[in-house]
């Protein structure tokens, strides 16, 4: 258990998250040189050519790690010497012909159904296959691979497991024990109160939140304008509680914290620097853990919560989809199935021949 009294984040087996990363770390460092500068190659189009997020870019190239040690029968040995993850493009990719050989559709298979076995589940798989199938086609294209074996891979279904929401009464019982805390004027307790609000009001994924800038916020217009996935921009408005929770905020509680660090982040850390996520996560959680019934949830589950609130109110998938950021449709109909099951327990519970 941690301090707070949660646990760890572990994999199936049963080992941390940082243990995961070490033996990744390991692996990479263990590989064939050329191999290695495979990966710094692929990490620079990915950041460079592809703008990807340093998040984004981390899980691909733990995969392709993950996948070249496979290919090349690396195991995890603590002694070897770590290569820096991010190293730059020249880091020794001469002689990179070769290096991929034996890499086909049934060694990325084999490498799936390996993980499959150690007990990873069909998201992560879906995930790894997502990866691969990148990592080859770039590695087709640049000259490595003759062919690109990763166009044939059929990667698992992920399972779509509906998201816990809370409903409306306990998401005003949230907002309103954290402006009760914030009355105080505690510029942390202030802080949290907005990101509470902005969270709820604009439904933005917590990246998002945490990258804000003080010239993103249109309080005039109650809009802010959002960076999304794929560096796509996008406008979200908010509503006037959550206006007034950001203005009291900027200017009663952000003058406390600013320092050396905060350049023009909308909100941060008590030393001075930009919202962490992870703290974001915990003021969610904590904010969220104390009322009756709630679901255990954090800022996901708030943007998943103002996607159904939204629908409930008869907002269309369309617009919904513009706000959250969706870049398919289909995504933004896994809420229709969520507010279907809402209408179905209501419906149980309250009609009379229902059962």
């Amino acid at each position: 258990m941690t301090a707070s009294g949660s646990s760890r984040p572990t994999t199936p087996g049963g080992r941390g998250a940082g243990g995961v990363r070490r033996d990744l770390r390991r692996i990479r460092g263990a590989l064939p040189p050329a191999a290695a500068g495979l990966v710094d190659e692929y990490g620079h189009h990915l950041r460079a050519e592809r703008d990807r997020s340093p998040h984004t870019v981390r899980a691909y190239l733990g995969d392709v790690v993950s996948l070249l040690g496979f290919l090349h029968g690396v195991d995890v040995r603590p002694e070897r010497d770590v290569v820096d993850a991010e190293a730059g493009p020249d880091s020794g990719t001469d002689g990179c012909a070769g290096v991929l050989d034996g890499l086909d559709t049934p060694t990325l298979r084999a490498w799936l159904a390996r993980q499959r076995a150690d007990g990873l589940g069909r998201t992560t798989l879906a995930r790894r296959a997502a990866s691969a199938r990148s990592f080859t086609a770039w590695a087709h294209r640049r000259g490595t691979l003759d062919t690109d074996p990763g166009a044939r891979l059929v990667a698992p279904v992920p399972h779509r497991a509906l998201p816990a929401v809370l409903r409306t009464d306990q998401t005003a019982e949230v907002l309103c024990a954290s402006a009760t805390a914030a009355a105080d004027r505690d510029p942390v307790a202030l802080r949290n109160h907005a990101v509470l609000e902005l969270l709820y009001a604009t439904g933005v994924r917590v990246s998002e939140l945490c990258g804000l800038d003080l010239d993103d916020v249109d309080s005039g217009r109650r809009v802010v304008r959002v960076l999304g996935k794929g560096r796509k921009q996008r406008m979200v408005p908010f509503g006037v509680p959550a206006e007034h929770a950001l203005r009291t905020w900027l200017g009663q509680g952000r003058p406390e914290l600013v320092g050396g660090r905060s350049a023009d982040a909308l909100f941060l850390g008590v030393r001075g620097g930009r919202l962490d996520p992870r703290t974001a996560r915990r003021v969610v959680r904590d904010a969220v853990t104390p009322v009756p019934g709630a679901a255990v949830t954090g800022p996901h589950g708030l943007r998943h919560t103002a996607a159904t609130h939204l629908l409930d109110g008869g907002a269309d998938l369309r617009s919904v989809q513009e706000l959250l950021g969706h870049a398919t449709l289909a995504t933004t109909q896994l809420y229709t199935q969520v507010t279907v099951e809402r209408l179905k327990a209501i419906h149980d519970q309250t009609h009379p021949r229902a059962r």
